[in-house]
């Protein structure tokens, strides 16, 4: 398994990390994701640290906590062997301060993490989503505080824009505070809008991108493809999908579909492992986070690493998953002397 640097940080992870939004399966949003129990969940980790994947990724809000406690359990006994990512922010409780980014919902947030997952500090904290009722110093006050104590190692965000990123890396140099050095953001062959500002943004300030949904909310298993039906179980088949999910154009995906068989022949590999692969070679990413059901779903995605897709295969790939950019961003593209992409 491949190790790199999160962002401008001397932390290094694997380029795999296991989600757990599988685990619990409470409610109907993540009932739709999968259900892994305990014993399922321990399996596993087993089979993601035989094969040197050493991060899981979870959050508070993953099946209500059960998330995290299934995590927690998986690993007991372990804790040296692995690294956690979690996340807070989003609400927690019917309370008015059980939701955002503030001192009290953020101190009581990591010590329901803590507690939960059955430890004494979290590896990589990051914040779900932006809080703009919040200022920004209390924020990141309170997340530096957490750092000193030694409850949390490193900080990321999660579904930031480009300028909530900035700004928070703005106020964290002009105080002297941890910065975040990862951006947990959805980026796929059929999801490139993060290219647009994050990445750049990223490349410049030394954030590393934590990648989520890789396959383009499960549309990039191979089990989708032009004038075939959707397969019996998926989250796709759910209200779920519509409500929360990214919308994707059904020509546009068959289109990059076709391109992913294509190139999945070429290699000798699957759909899954050539999409991942594919968002693997991308600037800026540290990690790709990669979901499972089951077993052979897991040992599927993990064949995604130890190889790598050729610049021809790239550039296929890369024509067919093109969109138009919005502006600025089409505009800047026509500037790349003085204003070139990252590398």
């Amino acid at each position: 398994m491949e190790y790199r640097q999160l962002g401008r940080s001397g932390f290094k992870v694997p380029v795999l990390s296991l989600g757990t939004g599988t685990f619990g399966g409470k409610g109907e949003f993540f009932g739709a994701w999968g259900s892994s129990d305990v014993a399922h969940a321990t399996r596993l980790v087993d089979l993601s640290l035989e094969a040197g994947l050493t991060m899981f990724d979870s959050a508070d809000v993953y099946s209500n906590g059960a998330a995290e406690e299934i995590l927690g359990a998986a690993i007991k006994g372990r804790r040296d062997q692995v690294i956690i990512s979690t996340k807070g922010t989003f609400r927690f409780g019917a309370g008015p301060n059980d939701v955002g980014s503030s001192r009290h919902h953020l101190i009581r947030s990591v010590e329901g993490s803590l507690r939960r997952l059955g430890t004494d500090y979290i590896d990589l904290y990051q914040l779900h989503g932006f809080d703009a009722a919040t200022p920004v110093e209390e924020t990141l006050q309170t997340l530096d505080g957490l750092v000193r104590a030694g409850k949390i190692r490193y900080l990321g965000v999660s579904n930031f824009s480009g300028w909530h990123l900035m700004k928070s890396l703005a106020v964290s140099e002009k105080y002297g505070l941890t910065r975040y050095v990862a951006n947990q953001t959805y980026y796929s062959l059929i999801g490139r809008d993060y290219e647009w500002e994050l990445m750049p943004l990223g490349s410049d300030q030394g954030v590393g991108a934590v990648v989520w949904s890789p396959l383009g909310w499960g549309r990039l298993t191979g089990k989708i493809r032009r004038g075939a039906p959707k397969p019996a179980v998926s989250r796709l088949n759910t209200p779920v999908a519509v409500e929360h999910g990214p919308q994707v154009d059904d020509e546009y995906l068959f289109t990059v579909v076709d391109a992913l068989d294509a190139v999945a022949k070429d290699t000798g590999r699957t759909v899954p492992q050539v999409a991942l692969n594919w968002v693997l070679q991308r600037p800026t990413v540290a990690n790709v986070i990669i979901g499972a059901r089951d077993e052979a779903q897991l040992r599927q995605n993990l064949g995604a690493v130890g190889w790598m897709l050729s610049r021809e295969h790239i550039a296929r790939l890369d024509a067919a998953s093109a969109r138009p950019r919005a502006y600025p961003y089409w505009h800047q593209a026509g500037f790349t002397e003085r204003n070139p992409l990252p590398v």
